[in-house]
Formats: C-alpha cells, structure tokens, sequence
C-alpha cells in the first residue's frame, strides 16, 4: 500500500444535504421541517422547554465567586512534623511526599501551627503561618518561605484614595515651589 493509493473507506464523505431544491430531491416543500409549528418557523434554543419552567431557573441561587485559578494549599501542621521528622531534619516537599504527608513532592502547601514542636527542625516551605514560623524558631529551628502570600489592598477604592492623596500631596509640594521662585524673584 502506496500513500498515493489511499482512499477513504466507501460511505466516509457523503454529500451536503440540500435543503428545499424540489419535490424531486426528496427533501422538498417543508425541507424536512414538518408542517407549520415553533420548529418549522426558527431557531428554538437547546436550553428551552415548551414554556415548563426551565431548570437553570429551577434549582437553587448559588450566590458569590470562586476563583477557578485560586491554588488550594494542602495543610500540613507542626505537630505531625515533630512526629514524622528526627531532630535537625530538613523537612521539604521531597520530604513530605516520602513520608505521606503530602500527595507528591510538587503539591503545594502550608506549615500551620497545630501541635508541638519539641525538636529543630530546617523547614522549606511555600507558606509558613506567622503561629507556625513561631514554633519553628521557638524549636530552635529555621525555616524558609519560598512563595509568601502577597499582601495587597484588593478593595479599588482604597487603592484610588492612596493615588488621590499621593496627587494632593505632589500638587502641594509643586504649588510650594512655584510660590517660593517668585517671592526671590521680587527681592532682585
């Protein structure tokens, strides 16, 4: 069997059904439509329902917003580290994953302080909570955050009050300026 020689098994690739071409071409007159009716005369949605109430209307108000790109951190506390770890270990997502505590070694997730810590401990994390930080250092361990919550105002109107006296501010500064240059301007 040549490329060339290639061919689309029989049936494959039927022709374009044309619609309303005569009675003779079978799908004449109504064009497969029927005789009068909603469906006849246009285009009915998929969602519609004879006029029964629909079902997106049917079920219940799911009020607010979740983000689909939020990342879910897996919890991981301090009291399970000093169960699982020697003293002076250096605990990690490889770590982690090794003694089950995690799914696998990229899962991200957060350090939380439930439990005792009574042993140093070298934790590398991508989130530490402040009470956990605490226990780390209170142990006499360290602890390293690799990807800190970014603290920012998300409310826009704080964020345009900030810019607005920022403006005010610079726009004094200027205005103090200009009346200085000509009061030394008048003394020549």
């Amino acid at each position: 069997m040549d490329p060339h020689t290639l061919r689309q098994a029989p049936g494959a690739k039927r022709p374009r059904k044309r619609i309303g071409r005569g009675d003779g071409s079978g799908t004449g007159t109504y064009s497969g439509r029927g005789m009068k009716g909603q469906k006849a005369r246009g285009k009915v949605p998929a969602r519609f329902e004879g006029g029964q109430m629909p079902l997106v209307r049917r079920l219940g108000h799911r009020r607010g917003f979740r983000n689909p790109f939020r990342t879910e951190f897996q919890p991981v506390n301090v009291g399970d580290l000093a169960a699982r770890f020697e003293a002076d270990a250096t605990v990690d997502g490889a770590a982690l994953a090794s003694v089950g505590l995690i799914d696998n070694k990229g899962t991200p997730f957060k350090v939380l302080a439930r439990g005792e810590l009574d042993r140093a401990l070298t934790v590398i994390a991508p989130r530490l909570s402040a009470a956990a930080k605490q226990a780390i250092e209170g142990a006499g361990g360290h602890f390293e955050e690799l990807a800190p919550a970014e603290r920012r105002v998300r409310n826009r109107v704080h964020r345009r009050a900030a810019a607005a006296s920022a403006a005010a501010g610079e726009a004094a500064t200027d205005d103090d300026a200009a009346g200085a240059a000509p009061a030394g301007e008048g003394d020549d």
